[in-house]
């Protein structure tokens, strides 16, 4: 999980319910995450998911392919600029810079 690129900390997020995801780690360790959102980027083909820690409340952006109903296939973002991207389109959809969710 050392590869994966995370957002700062979001306060906003710490006392919401959200569906739940557990991320099994290289390590085979787990890690249960709460689903803030999928969403498309321009310019791009993928889907994207922001998922929030359950541990310590930190976002994180994969590139995410529904499988079937039950199951996703979530990649790490290599290139820059589409995190870049991810992040701004994310946080254009999810985070008002006032304090408040957006949902």
């Amino acid at each position: 999980m050392s590869d994966e690129r995370n957002l700062e900390n979001e306060e906003m997020y710490e006392e919401e319910e959200l569906d739940t995801i557990v991320l099994t780690l290289e390590d085979g360790g787990e890690i249960e995450c709460g689903i803030l959102g999928v969403f498309e980027v321009e310019g791009y083909d993928s889907d994207y998911i922001a998922l929030v820690s359950e541990d310590d409340n930190e976002i994180m952006i994969y590139k995410y392919e529904e499988i079937n109903e039950e199951e996703a296939n979530l990649d790490v973002i290599e290139d820059d600029a589409e995190y870049e991207k991810a992040k701004e389109t994310f946080e254009s959809l999810f985070v008002d810079f006032d304090g408040e969710d957006e949902e």
